[in-house]
């Protein structure tokens, strides 16, 4: 790793992995927050000092007024570079949303610039009155990571986490099934 002029790395125009708006600038403010992350991840560019990975980095540093840059300069084939793009990119894993929610603070998460749930008081529960949910659903999820946060009473922990533990393992849709659950459980009332 080395730091150069960040004048001497250049975008990649290939590559198909970007952030605008809104969460550009939470990466911009990030790295204004923690430089000192960029030194243990560099920009990872070719010989030719073309970003290959970090591009949206690269963009953030340019934005953030950055004048040196941390970068890794490989030595690959054409081919190995196209595929180092892509790789780069592809995020492999999943969040635990039980472990983020019991260990870190919402705020704190969004500040970083993750998406998180939402507030109890900005869910609109009146869809449940509707006839047709299932089209209004796919309207409003278009778009939407589809993640979910009910809250229980401390009592009901871990029967919760057991049922939703269950649903993971069954690889089932979990909004739908919760859905079917509060229509049945108003329909009670």
């Amino acid at each position: 790793m080395e730091s150069i002029a960040i004048s001497k790395v250049r975008p990649n125009s290939d590559n198909p992995r970007y952030i605008k708006d809104e969460k550009f600038k939470k990466l911009v403010q990030s790295l204004r927050d923690f430089p000192e992350m960029a030194n243990a991840r560099p920009i990872v560019v070719n010989q030719e000092m073309v970003a290959l990975g970090g591009n949206m980095r690269l963009k953030a540093m340019q934005e953030a007024g950055w004048s040196e840059v941390p970068v890794q300069v490989v030595d690959w084939s054409e081919e190995k570079q196209r595929e180092f793009i892509i790789k780069d990119n592809v995020g492999f894993g999943d969040w635990d949303w039980d472990e983020l929610a019991n260990t870190w603070e919402t705020e704190e998460l969004t500040e970083w610039g993750m998406d998180v749930w939402r507030p109890e008081e900005d869910v609109d529960y009146s869809i449940l009155d509707e006839e047709d949910v299932d089209d209004q659903l796919k309207d409003m999820a278009d778009g939407v990571k589809k993640a979910i946060q009910i809250e229980f009473e401390p009592d009901h922990y871990e029967e919760a986490y057991q049922l939703v533990k269950f649903w993971r393992d069954q690889d089932a849709y979990v909004g739908k099934m919760i859905l079917d659950f509060l229509k049945a459980e108003k329909n009670k009332l």
